[in-house]
């Protein structure tokens, strides 16, 4: 007799209630019918994605920090610590520099802005200063300052990465320096508090499709979706300019690692839909750091790479802001040199890197690109805000695929990818803990199996020490020893266990 099929609607539901992906892209769907249908009631779903986002940032410091930390500890080197960091920042330069000559080509080729005509005293400068709350980006050397941090605790409350980075990177060394002999607890402590943090996300992440909901409805109903007509050359522009990007990536990723970055946008769909949905990578970081080590690459590099590309190696915000200059500049009818449009890509290479975590920082990068050039009237900006929001979505996918390759280049640069392992993670072959667990256990069983025999074979090394006078009473002893000497037998079922789990 055949086994029953379930029917469509319980194979639907089933679906629903164990794929995250799934979930996610009928909230995203749902978002976009009720942000259209009624703008003003999805205006009041904002906490909904804000929430998320709060509780997905509190445990962002204290995971990279027991990453790195573990990571460090664990290499035993400090110096191939302080390669991967060094590797990883000329990686970022070339990526995001590349990324802004792509936007530039991009931008003269079809030239988005032209036949605009805009009169930039019409436009609302104090609108561009409300969007910006009145910020201002760093400058290097206070970038540099920033960085460094000016108390243990002040860096995990102010979320401040960076600055967390430092302090995981003196305590690992710290725990190489002293060895394990004079710090045996430590090490278990911060392993054991990363697996806590990594079951917070895993419960953090089952409110992921109501953040994308609340998210996407607020996105609809505060732009309508007729911005995407008024700047639709714009839009389209940008999205082919970051797949051209995308396409370059993933040829240095087959070319370096020989993987495939098709297969790993499917082994990360789930974070990526969220990513999208929330326009947040904050909001999947620890979900990333966690699937790029199952694929093999170590955890120093991870918790490295990843968190410093979130600073230093913002690919989609340079396509943007290189592609937005000049948008802003044809819209207003200004004819940038050649010699005016490499001071674009030298002062975006410089504002683009202090970025992350400044509100509107996009806009304080093109006011000061402006300015910089004295040209561009600095409240032509205010030309994109109703634009800004949209492009987000390429901004975020460019981003972390970005971030997510350098992973890779970095960590097989520096001999720290497991490349056997990672082809069969992202072709879906085998399940990374299956591996992990099992050898550990059969190493275990296999050190376990010698005991009984050795200790059948002392005592009976010691039988002749007994006084002649008990050696008839002490002959049988060998007889009641016998089920000790039988254990083993009792315990091939469990020596065979990992390796039924393994196949």
């Amino acid at each position: 007799m055949l086994p029953s099929v379930p029917s469509l609607p319980r194979r639907v539901a089933h679906t629903l209630r164990t794929s995250l992906f799934v979930q996610v892209a009928v909230a995203l769907v749902l978002g976009i019918v009720v942000g259209k249908l009624w703008p003003g009631f999805a205006s009041d779903l904002q906490p909904l994605g804000d929430g998320f986002t709060r509780l997905i940032k509190t445990i962002i410091s204290p995971l990279v920090f027991c990453v790195v930390v573990v990571g460090i500890a664990k290499a035993g080197d400090l110096k191939a610590f302080g390669r991967i960091g060094l590797k990883a920042l000329i990686w970022f330069e070339v990526a995001s520099t590349l990324a802004l000559v792509i936007g530039l080509l991009a931008a003269n080729l079809v030239q988005p802005g032209s036949g605009m005509h805009v009169d930039p005293a019409t436009l609302n400068s104090a609108a561009v200063d409300a969007k910006t709350a009145g910020g201002h980006l760093p400058s290097t050397t206070e970038f540099i300052v920033n960085a460094l941090p000016t108390s243990f605790i002040g860096a995990f409350a102010e979320n401040s990465l960076l600055q967390v980075l430092i302090l995981a990177c003196l305590v690992g060394a710290a725990l190489l320096h002293l060895g394990h002999t004079k710090v045996p607890r430590v090490l278990p402590a911060i392993e054991q508090a990363q697996e806590i943090i990594f079951a917070i996300v895993g419960f953090v992440m089952r409110l992921a499709p109501i953040a994308v909901f609340g998210a996407m409805a607020v996105l609809i109903g505060q732009y309508g979706l007729g911005v995407i007509e008024t700047y639709a050359k714009l839009i389209v522009l940008c999205y082919v300019a970051a797949a051209l990007f995308i396409a370059l990536l993933a040829v240095a990723l087959k070319a370096l690692t020989g993987l495939s970055l098709w297969k790993f946008l499917r082994y990360i769909r789930e974070e990526m839909l969220l990513a999208l949905g929330t326009a947040s990578t904050e909001s999947v970081m620890p979900r990333v750091m966690q699937k790029l080590r199952k694929a093999g690459a170590r955890d120093d590099a991870v918790g490295l790479v990843l968190p410093t590309g979130y600073s230093f190696n913002l690919d989609g915000a340079s396509l943007y802001l290189s592609i937005g200059t000049l948008f802003i500049a044809q819209a207003v009818g200004v004819d940038l040199s050649l010699g005016q449009q490499i001071t674009v890509v030298l002062v975006l290479m410089l504002t683009s890197k202090g970025m992350a975590g400044i509100p509107g920082s996009a806009f304080l990068a093109l006011s000061a690109t402006a300015a910089s050039l004295g040209a561009i009237p600095a409240g032509a900006v205010a030309l994109l805000l109703g634009v800004d929001r949209i492009m987000d979505s390429m901004r975020v996918v460019t981003n972390l695929l970005g971030n997510c390759v350098a992973v890779f280049a970095v960590s097989r640069w520096e001999g720290a990818l497991d490349i056997d392992k990672a082809k069969k993670v992202l072709g879906g072959e085998v399940v990374p803990e299956a591996e992990e667990e099992a050898a550990p256990a059969a190493v275990a069983e296999a050190e376990e199996e010698p005991a009984p025999a050795a200790v059948a074979e002392a005592e009976e090394e010691t039988a002749p020490a007994v006084l002649p006078e008990a050696e008839e009473e002490a002959a049988p002893a060998p007889v009641v020893k016998e089920p000790v000497v039988e254990e083993p037998v009792v315990k091939d079922p469990v020596v065979k266990e990992p390796v039924a789990e393994v196949s």
